[in-house]
């Protein structure tokens, strides 16, 4: 069963944010990189892992103290991955500056990505809340 909490990490270099689409098996949208919290993990510890085995990156992603929630009946092919009774997944932002001139190293969960403006990011994020954490990083 997974835990009901993820780290969601906006990866930043100087003004564009990446952006990655989801394969098809992952459900074919675009997003950054994100994941569920692994047994015992915090989630600085999920978000440092996740952006690693995402793109490659090595770094260690800044809280940016901005959760959200999301009720998993958005997403209910993903209900029996979750204890009975499961409602909503918390979800924790952080940010991380990429190096000049590095580009990510895409993992299986991925088959595309983009550099965008936060205005070209956040309408491209399936979820309203993502999107709206690019445009107050951008601020």
């Amino acid at each position: 069963m997974r835990r009901p909490a993820e780290a969601f990490i906006f990866v930043r270099r100087g003004h564009e944010f990446l952006v990655l689409h989801r394969s098809p098996r992952q459900g074919s949208y675009w997003h950054c990189v994100a994941g569920a919290l692994e047994p015992g993990e915090g989630f600085a510890d999920a978000a440092a892992r996740e952006l690693r085995e995402e793109t490659g990156l090595v770094a260690e992603p800044t809280d940016v103290d901005r959760s959200f929630a999301y009720p998993l009946s958005e997403e209910p092919e993903r209900a029996a991955d979750y204890a009975p009774g499961t409602q909503e997944v918390l979800v924790r932002s952080f940010v991380v500056e990429a190096p000049a001139g590095w580009e990510p190293a895409l993992d299986w969960e991925h088959d595309e990505y983009r550099w965008c403006s936060a205005d070209e990011a956040s309408e491209l994020l399936r979820w309203p809340e993502p999107a709206a954490v690019v445009r107050e990083l951008a601020r």
